[in-house]
This record gives structure tokens, sequence and C-alpha cells, in this order.
């Protein structure tokens, strides 16, 4: 339940959070940011990463000095406008463009050019499958034909994405240009659904009279920080500069939220439909929010979309090669293809897997156990709100990425990004908390 009165760790975080008006996290957040950015420059093994770094570290610095100054004015008592929540939008607007959207750009540009060290094996992966999707009416190739491609690119024969994916690769089949790399389409997908859930939101404006003082400029400065995790957090600008494919995903999840927070089942399901039909990753979140939707007998409405667009997505592709899509969705993510997966982050699962005899099989019997944990959670106490809802899918996947024998450091974009989303979910009604570890519900708390 979300409690009624803040814990001790629940006041720590908001005192955190608003220390200078949101000043001094905000600051913080692009200082660190900056460091981290400087140092995958100089140190990082990937050549994507590393220019990406050497312009993100100038976007973030910039950005902590824009902070610094908005402190400076706070102090002085200069007009609000000038550091209070637009003037922070404005910032992380501009950190996002100079952080995420730039490098990005400037390594398509450059990748067009001629250099082949500009973009991760994921964009090349989706943009081949776009190609084959325009040739063979599939994004998948059968096992004989990747067994058939030479030994140092059988890994770039594997798509293991959904077959909506492979949308984001079609221009680059059609025009082979810097506009048409995946990652620009990958960036304008995640805008639009980034918008669009910031816009949901906004819109629910509570009642005047039902709500107590500062509550919506609080639930306004809880949405500019689940925002700015989203975007500016270096896990995801670095990720989407130079890969790219998990945020249009996160973003639709994010959208598929912000609909069940001002009771829009029907269109929250099919935006996390849209999000299951391009990758995985989105399945879980599907599920709790069909639970969600259950709540408030809308079950069917959720399904609709959650189950139905990721169906419809497979169904050409089973027509044409079934072998060739249980290959790439099934076999190969389950370490069974003709090679592996080179993700191999230390995480515990991944340790367990290596470390261990039988490893493997732990590591998945805890992957197991972890998700019958969970499925007796939302059948004891199912989430009614959609803050319980992220919550309970934030902390999942953060379980599920722990203790899978095959991960990425990056999946932790999934559930950042969630957990810090569900402070700006409450419903117009509730009164503004911060929801922390510890504080799963399946009930409101009501002004």
């Amino acid at each position: 339940m979300i409690a009624d009165h803040p814990t001790a760790l629940r006041r720590r975080w908001r005192t955190l959070d608003t220390a200078s008006g949101g000043l001094a996290l905000d600051l913080g957040l692009y200082a660190v940011s900056a460091v981290f950015a400087a140092i995958t420059a100089v140190t990082s093994t990937l050549l994507p990463h590393r220019a990406w770094g050497a312009i993100a570290a100038v976007g973030y610095l910039v950005a902590a000095l824009a902070v610094v100054v908005q402190v400076l004015l706070r102090r002085r008592g200069a007009a609000s406008r000038l550091f209070g929540l637009p003037a922070r939008w404005a910032v992380t607007g501009f950190a996002w463009a100079s952080t995420a959207l730039l490098p990005l750009l400037w390594q398509s540009v450059e990748r067009s050019s001629g250099r082949t060290d500009r973009a991760q094996e994921e964009v090349l992966v989706v943009e081949q499958s776009g190609a084959r999707l325009l040739e063979h009416g599939t994004a998948y190739l059968g096992r004989d034909a990747i067994a058939a491609l030479p030994p140092g690119e059988q890994l770039l024969g594997y798509t293991p994405y959904q077959p909506g994916m492979a949308m984001f690769g079609l221009p680059r089949g059609l025009v082979d240009a810097w506009w048409t790399d995946a990652r620009v389409w990958f960036a304008v997908g995640t805008a639009l659904a980034l918008a669009l859930a910031v816009a949901t939101l906004r819109a629910a404006r509570p009642a005047r009279l039902a709500t107590p003082a500062g509550a919506d400029e609080g639930r306004n400065a809880a949405l500019l920080r689940g925002v700015q995790t989203a975007t500016v957090l270096p896990i995801c600008a670095l990720t989407l500069a130079t890969g790219g494919d998990d945020l249009p995903v996160l973003a639709l999840c994010l959208l598929a939220l912000a609909l069940a927070a001002v009771d829009r089942p029907g269109r929250a399901g099919l935006a996390v439909g849209l999000a299951g039909a391009l990758k995985l990753f989105a399945w879980p979140v599907a599920l709790v929010l069909i639970v969600w939707g259950l709540t408030r007998r809308a079950g069917t409405r959720v399904a609709a979309g959650a189950i139905g667009l990721p169906v419809a997505a497979l169904l050409p592709a089973l027509l044409v090669d079934r072998d060739a899509l249980t290959e790439n969705v099934l076999r190969f993510p389950l370490g069974h293809g003709l090679v592996t997966s080179p993700a191999q982050s230390p995480f515990p699962g991944y340790l367990i897997a290596t470390a261990l005899p039988a490893g493997r099989l732990i590591a998945a019997a805890l992957l197991v156990a972890a998700g019958l944990a969970i499925a007796v959670l939302l059948a004891r106490r199912p989430p009614r709100t959609a803050v319980a809802t992220a919550l309970i899918c934030g902390y999942g996947l953060l379980a599920a990425i722990a203790l899978m024998p095959s991960t990425r450091f990056g999946y932790l974009l999934y559930p950042l990004a969630l957990l810090t989303w569900a402070p700006a979910l409450h419903r117009t009604t509730d009164t503004l908390t911060v929801p922390l570890p510890g504080q799963l519900t399946g009930r409101a708390t009501s002004a």
C-alpha cells in the first residue's frame, strides 16, 4: 500500500529531490553525467561510445553551468521564471538535444560519409532486417542462411527483435543517407511517444477545490524528473546516440502508464502493444497492465491492444517463414542459436551461470522463481493504480535483469525510468507522494 505517512527513506528522497526547488538534484545529475561522459570519451573500448562521450561531456557541462546560474538567481530573489519549472524544462530540453540528439546526428552523418565505426551492431541488424522485409517479406534469416554466412558475420545475421522493429530499418532499405539511419527514426519515435505521455499527464488537471496547495506543481516537478531519467540520464542518452532500439520501446511503455493514470485502458493497451511488437522487454509491462485493467473491469480492452498488436505483427513473419522466426526470436535469445549473444554484463545471473557447475540452470531457476513470486504478488495484491503498476514493472524488470544469464548493463534503463516515472502517475484526485521500495500497492491513497 502507498503509505499515508512518509517513511524515513521517502522523506530523505523528497528532501533531496526538492532541495533548492529541485535545482540541487538537477546540478548533481548534469555534473556527474559530464564526468561519466568525459571518462567514456577517454577510456571506452567501443568507438561509438567514445565519440558520444566527446560531444556529450560538453553538453552536460553547459547544462550544469546553466543550473549553477539558476541557483544563484534563486538565491538573489530573481523572477521565478528564470529558475522555476519552465526554466528547468528548457535546460532539460537543451541537455537532451546536446547529449543525445546531436551525437546521434553527428555519428549518422559521419557514417553516411564512410565511417564504419559510428554505430553499434544493433543499428546494422535493424537496418538489415528492414531491407529483408522489403525484399523477402520477412525480417528474419533462417538457420541455414545464417550458417552460410562467414563466421564473423553470423551474429549480425540474427534479428532478436519482434517484427515491428524492422519498420525502423525500412528507410535505410529505400535510401542510403544520414537521415535514414535507424537511430534517427528511433529518436523520432521516442520523442513522439514521450511528448504524448507528457501531454496526457499535463492535460489531467486536478480539481482546484480538491487539490492541496502546491500538489499540481509537485506533479509537474515529478513529471520533469521522470522525463530527465528517460532522456538525459547517460544510460539513455548514450543508448539512443549509439544504438537506440530500446528507447522507443521504453517511451511507449511510459506512454501506456500515462494513459492508465488517466483511465484510458484501451489506449494504454494499444501503446504497450506497439512496444511489444518491437521488443520482448515490453511484454512483462503488458501483462501487469492487463492485471491492472482487470481491477477496473477493463482487462479485455487492455488485452485487445497489448496482446493483439504483437500477435498481428508476428503473423506475417510466421506465415512467410516460421522456422526463421523461431530461430531468431526464440532459439537465439535462449542460447540455442549458431552463435551466442555477446551480452555479458557482470550481474548475479551471469556470474552464477559462468562460475558454478550447472550455473545456467541455477540462474534460470532463480529467474523462474522471481517470476512466480511476482505472479503471486499480482494475484494477491493486483495493482489498482498506475503508480503501483509502474512500481511492479520496475522492480520486476530489475529482478529479471539481475538474474538473466545473458544481459546488458544498458537494460537498466527500463527499471530506472519506470521507477522514476511512477511519482508522475498519481491520479488527479490523489495526494502527491513519491513511492519508493516497499510501497507496492493494490490501492490508491485518496486526498
